[in-house]
């Protein structure tokens, strides 16, 4: 599957920004999702996660109960609904797709990745 991430842009302190993630080729269905970030000089890390179905969902604690995490299949398409957003924030995020029912927070379980989208958060 191949994905591609949108949405990013810059925003200030308390405001709110939604990512998508299209996907294309196979079926969007058969994949659980990710959404990952990574600034600078740090390592990627896990953001949020969604199931196939969309039934189950699970986040990183630095981002639960702001980040939102929706994916709509006839579209093929994954959402990340960020609010209340912090200069913390501050990454490229990735969205990942895994052929499994259930989502990880690992990246390593991920087999197909979009290019990044650049989000930045001023103070």
């Amino acid at each position: 599957v191949q994905l591609q991430a949108s949405g990013g842009g810059l925003r200030q302190a308390g405001d709110s920004l939604r990512l998508s993630c299209a996907a294309s080729g196979r079926t969007f269905s058969n994949y659980a999702m990710g959404w990952f970030r990574q600034a600078p000089g740090k390592e990627r890390e896990f953001v949020a996660y969604i199931g196939r179905s969309g039934a189950f969902t699970g986040y990183a604690v630095s981002v639960k109960g702001r980040f939102t995490i929706s994916r709509d299949n006839t579209k093929k398409t994954m959402y990340l609904q960020m609010n209340s957003l912090k200069p913390e924030d501050t990454a490229v995020y990735y969205c990942a797709a895994r052929n499994a029912y259930y989502g990880s927070t690992q990246p390593s379980d991920f087999g197909s990745w979009g290019q990044g989208t650049q989000v930045t958060v001023s103070s």
